[in-house]
């Protein structure tokens, strides 16, 4: 496992990179924030990346989740779920997680405001789309992009945030990916008159791609911890 220099280490050539993108195409490097993944790797790793600061940390499966978050008995740790939510388990998710990412469906989205709402809170997700047009990844398409916005915003147990996707492998798979999703915030915004500030797109072998087609949240892993051991 690394240990927490290293990590350190490898954050700090994060946060330069993600200047070095941000100078280029005139943003602040402030508007770009970090979820750390540390799916398959130790509750150590949460720990590192909230100590260093970080936004966030993402985990990909309900139970590891679970495992860690009972490990580490930190209240003051933001964990968010970037991984597919299968409805049977959009419960445990909402009790787990303080935002879910990837939410690719009106049917799950109903399903976790009614749970929410049992539940006595306002749960903050991500509409998450398949903008790569990847048939191996989730997401609903951007055809169905209005219609799935105006009936979630109809949900009064969900707080939209704004969108989410996984790109393509491949540099120009992903550049094209990240545009079509920020275009289609913008469109959404215009059209529906309303604000989506999130746009979750990004992760270690793209993130520059996506700070520079507008990013607000990159979901790094690899980059910050090594390779995982599956």
């Amino acid at each position: 496992m690394i240990n927490y220099e290293a990590f350190l280490e490898n954050y700090k050539q994060l946060q330069a990179s993600i200047a070095k993108v941000c100078s280029e195409c005139g943003r602040s490097p402030e508007t770009v924030k970090v979820t750390a993944v540390t799916k398959n790797n130790p509750a150590d790793c949460v720990e590192y990346a909230h100590k260093a600061g970080l936004f966030a940390v993402g985990e990909n499966r309900i139970q590891e989740a679970q495992s860690k978050k009972e490990e580490l008995q930190d209240n003051s740790i933001r964990w968010e779920l970037v991984g597919h939510l299968q409805s049977n388990k959009a419960k445990k998710a909402i009790e787990l997680f303080d935002r879910i990412q990837t939410v690719d469906s009106f049917a799950l989205a109903q399903r976790i405001d009614r749970i929410a709402g049992e539940l006595g809170i306002q749960q903050a997700i991500l509409l998450q789309f398949n903008t790569g047009e990847d048939p191996k990844k989730f997401g609903a398409t951007q055809l169905e992009a209005h219609k799935l916005v105006e009936s979630v915003l109809t949900l009064k147990n969900i707080k939209l945030e704004g969108l989410m996707t996984i790109a393509p492998i491949g540099k120009e798979e992903a550049r094209v990916a990240f545009k079509r999703l920020a275009n289609l915030k913008e469109e959404l915004e215009s059209t529906l008159g309303v604000t989506l500030p999130e746009l979750s797109m990004g992760m270690s072998g793209d993130f520059e791609e996506a700070i520079a087609a507008g990013s607000t949240l990159i979901r790094v892993g690899t980059y910050l911890f090594g390779e995982r051991s599956y």
